[in-house]
């Protein structure tokens, strides 16, 4: 023990001492001992709970995630939920889901016997489910808040844990700092309390969710179509789909949805089809990278189809892939299918005379401004947030409650994406629907997305944007990442790529009336911008880039040098 730090052995000590500790761990962590570096990285300190949940690796140790830390989370957030429902009628209750990862099942069972050990009626699907469809029923069945058992498209050693609030949003930072303190006074196990199964249902406390939610999910989802009857009557059948789950939670909602809109030309990748927590096809179950479409663009070329849309293992994130000019398959990007989406959207509702004067667009403050001078076009007001769809949600709640704005789409450049006010997280059941109905509907002038996409870059200007990501993990790779903001924040540059840096937005001071966060934009006199943002659910240092050029070849040219230039100094 004495090669490790002072925290970390009086963590494993605690760990292998706890009568509640099971024996197999313990196992686990007694052959770990001549691994002090591996016992170091899991004990060297607890498993953040920041803004979006827990997120880590799987395993044993207070820096993993396993049913121990899940349970002392959900310990705090039953607190929470407590306090926060106060004196309001009824028994509070909690919504939880989980996606096809190893131990989701495991973890969400946990979370809802902690839950109802706490007096807190859980109300848990029985079977993986998409997060969007979690957001909507927190919402639809008036519950207290909402958990789901999920990493994204994180790598499959992976899960995480997020907690969302009775308006079936996120926790944004003082909800969730109300949550870490809680769980910041949970000294022991023993402080968790805890039913077993069969009490639980006795009780009435674990109640399982089924068909009906499933039902009214769907339903709602196909609500936001703006052109479902067009669809259903001649445009479906002839728009050809092929779709891919990425082996995640989207397979059974995605085709519903399409179906019930009318889509019935859908083709879904077979390999890929199943849930499967190692995501043995990919490299990464994430849509924003083409790998991801290897298999959907060879089904792609056998059936001809005309787009291919992929989700994220948990279904908020949904990549497409379009034809080209020359008949190849090219990838959007996420700020492209928004920008897409958001023109589709709002045309259409002026089309047909829906369009409200007092509309307005979300967006984060690393996407592109194309989507906001889009919807400016169509007279809606822009707001920006901070990276996050938890902020968009905020927002959207705020619109609900003020009445002073409607709300029309909201979407981030990481493949996020909502319109219609039924949920408060990104929703790429939603935007499968939206981006086919939208192929659907310009196929029948004779046009693809990519068509669309080019009008759209000759209308409001040759946009392009670039995101590059930089992986330090562990102890090290954090302490990297710190100083590398703080390099950047303490000496910014006077020019970059060409162009003179204008302005600094250090958003660690709270600009705009938005909450503090560790993020730096870099504004240039060119019209262009950079940012540097940890991220906040992995271990990587994220650098997004955008420009405005005369044509693309020069947005092209400038973004690369621009790209170049400023990772040069983030690697050094």
């Amino acid at each position: 023990m004495a090669e490790l730090s002072k925290t970390a052995a009086e963590n494993v000590q605690r760990w292998l001492s706890d009568p509640l500790i099971d024996d197999e761990t313990k196992r686990e962590l007694q052959e770990l001992q001549e691994q002090p570096q591996e016992l170091e990285e899991r004990f060297y300190k607890d498993l953040e709970f920041g803004t979006g949940g827990l997120r880590g690796v799987i395993g044993a140790g207070s820096n993993r995630i396993n049913r121990y830390t899940v349970g002392r989370a959900t310990q705090g957030f039953a607190r929470y939920i407590l306090e926060q429902h106060g004196q309001a009628a009824g028994k509070p209750s909690v919504v939880i889901a989980h996606d096809s990862r190893h131990f989701s099942p495991e973890f969400a069972l946990e979370a809802a016997l902690v839950l109802a050990g706490n007096g807190i009626t859980a109300k848990l699907f029985p079977s993986l489910r998409t997060t969007p469809q979690l957001s909507f029923s927190v919402r639809h069945l008036n519950a207290t808040g909402g958990i789901v058992i999920t990493a994204s498209h994180n790598p499959p050693e992976y899960n995480g844990y997020k907690v969302y609030n009775a308006e079936g949003g996120q926790l944004v930072p003082h909800q969730a700092e109300q949550v870490i303190q809680y769980i910041q006074e949970i000294d022991s196990f023993a402080s968790v309390k805890r039913l077993e199964q069969s009490e639980a249902e006795a009780e009435g406390l674990l109640v399982w969710l089924g068909d009906a939610e499933d039902e009214a999910f769907a339903e709602t989802v196909a609500g936001v179509s703006v052109n479902r009857e067009k669809i259903t009557s001649e445009l479906g059948k002839d728009f050809k789909i092929v779709y891919t789950p990425l082996h995640g939670t989207g397979n059974i909602p995605v085709r519903n949805v399409l179906n019930k809109v009318g889509f019935t030309n859908v083709h879904v990748v077979a390999e890929q089809e199943q849930p499967d927590a190692e995501f043995s096809t990919v490299k990464s179950p994430n849509p924003e990278e083409r790998e991801a479409f290897t298999l959907a663009m060879k089904l792609g070329k056998e059936v001809g189809a005309d787009i291919l849309v992929g989700t994220d293992p948990d279904c908020d994130r949904m990549g497409a892939v379009v034809l080209n000019d020359a008949g190849e398959y090219e990838v959007l990007s996420g700020n492209q299918s928004g920008a897409v989406m958001i023109h589709y959207l709002l045309s259409q509702l002026q089309e047909q005379g829906k369009l409200p004067d007092n509309g307005a667009v979300i967006k984060t403050i690393v996407t592109s401004e194309m989507g906001a001078v889009i919807a400016r076009h169509y007279g809606a007001e822009i707001f920006n947030t901070l990276t996050g769809f938890k902020y968009i949600g905020e927002k959207m709640t705020e619109f609900e409650q003020t009445g002073k704005y409607t709300y029309l789409f909201g979407y981030e450049e990481s493949y996020g994406y909502l319109a219609g006010n039924y949920a408060r997280d990104k929703d790429a059941v939603l935007a499968s629907l939206l981006i086919c109905e939208a192929g659907a509907y310009y196929k029948a002038q004779g046009k693809t997305l990519y068509n669309v996409l080019q009008e759209l870059y000759a209308e409001f200007g040759y946009f392009r944007e670039k995101l590059e990501s930089r992986t330090l993990k562990g102890k090290d790779g954090l302490a990297q990442i710190q100083a590398k903001m703080a390099d950047w924040r303490e000496n910014p540059p006077q020019k970059i790529a060409g162009a003179a840096v204008t302005e600094v937005l250090d958003y660690s001071k709270g600009l705009d009336g938005l909450p503090q966060e560790n993020v730096l934009k870099y504004m240039l006199n060119d019209g262009s911008w950079f940012c540097l943002r940890p991220s906040g659910t992995e271990p990587k240092i994220k650098v997004y880039f955008a420009v405005r050029g005369n044509s693309l070849q020069d947005a092209e040219e400038r973004i690369d040098k621009l790209a170049a230039e400023v990772m040069a100094r983030v690697d050094a």
